[in-house]
């Protein structure tokens, strides 16, 4: 038999979090379930790595995030503060749990079926909302030994790298952190970016010239216009890129020495939910049709909020956590048919 609610909303990173606290101010029923643990994506961080936005700017729910050192926050803090947030509004947020079926009834309400630790679930809903964000696996560069064990496309923890001969492959804050970061704990580090420089604009303003001054004393190794064509076992083939990234069929190859390989070349969303739910996707990062008015998709009844509206952007990331504050009211007034001015209570204007 399925539990009833007015709402259902699958995913619990922030916006979903954020979320979640508006319904319960509205005293709208509503079930969170969450594939991973809160705030996954937040999880596979690096350790200690800082945000770009601020502390106000990610903040949920008018609830302030205040941090010892009056700087931005780290991976480990931010994950503090959602976690405080479950715990102080009392949030039911089913983690583990990943909704692996769902279809429209006659009614016009909907069915979850999901897959939980202790086994299959069901749920009855009048609303879905899709808080599922846009980075669920990495970009792949399809060539040969990507899948080897010493390569990878998450960077944990710089101390794993210590006294190795690393290659970083990226040119955005990912890579550029990983290289700043192992190289300070005495790994060998060579950068590969299939660009001629860095974009002043993406790469955080206090790393760009922590990794000029690295380039210039020699300290890392950097090789631009450059892409890995094959991995092996101790060695990687790079193949010469034009001013566009895109290799060059008949340039000369390099091969790079590397006992381990880091492949910072970003993430893309996985659209099975919304194609599950029949949502629309369009454009070349196939981002969900959706009224900007109210957050609906293409679907009634079902709606889109957070990071997820970006599909996979081709080049950078553009919606962030602190643009999206703003779909919490949109949804809130679409959902009870009184469309609410304004942020969430406590939050001033972006």
């Amino acid at each position: 038999m399925s539990e009833r609610f007015q709402v259902g909303i699958i995913g619990a990173g922030p916006i979903g979090i954020e979320l979640a606290v508006a319904l319960k101010r509205a005293n709208i029923d509503y079930v969170q379930i969450e594939a991973g643990q809160i705030g996954s994506t937040i999880e596979w961080y690096p350790p200690e790595m800082l945000f770009h936005s601020s502390s106000d700017r990610l903040a949920l729910a008018g609830v302030p995030i205040q941090v010892p050192n009056q700087q931005k926050l780290t991976r480990e803090e931010y994950l503090a503060y959602l976690r405080s947030l479950v715990m102080q509004f009392d949030l039911k947020v089913r983690t583990y749990e990943r909704v692996v079926n769902a279809h429209k009834l006659p009614s016009g309400s909907f069915e979850l079926v999901t897959q939980a630790l202790a086994g299959e679930c069901r749920y009855r809903v009048d609303s879905v909302v899709l808080a599922i964000g846009a980075m669920h696996a990495p970009r792949l560069l399809e060539i040969p030994g990507e899948d080897l064990p010493h390569v990878s496309h998450y960077f944990r923890d710089p101390h794993a790298y210590f006294a190795r001969k690393l290659l970083v492959v990226g040119g955005r804050n990912s890579a550029v952190e990983a290289a700043v970061r192992c190289q300070r704990v005495g790994a060998d580090v060579t950068l590969s970016y299939r660009r001629t420089d860095f974009d002043a604009t993406v790469v955080k303003f206090w790393l760009l010239p922590e990794i000029r001054s690295m380039i210039r004393d020699d300290r890392v190794r950097f090789l631009p216009r450059t892409l890995p064509v094959d991995i092996r076992r101790g060695t990687v083939v790079l193949a010469p890129t034009n001013e566009n990234g895109e290799i060059l069929t008949h340039g000369r190859t390099e091969e790079v020495e590397a006992d381990f390989v880091l492949l910072m070349t970003g993430y893309r969303q996985d659209p099975t939910l919304f194609e599950m739910f029949g949502v629309e996707l369009e454009g070349s990062d196939r981002h969900p049709v959706h009224d900007p008015e109210t957050m609906e998709t293409n679907v009634p009844g079902v709606f889109v909020a957070g990071t997820a509206v970006a599909g996979t952007p081709p080049r950078k990331v553009t919606v962030i956590v602190e643009t999206c504050h703003v779909h919490i009211p949109k949804i809130i007034g679409a959902v009870t048919g009184h469309p609410v001015g304004g942020l969430p209570q406590g939050r001033e204007d972006e």
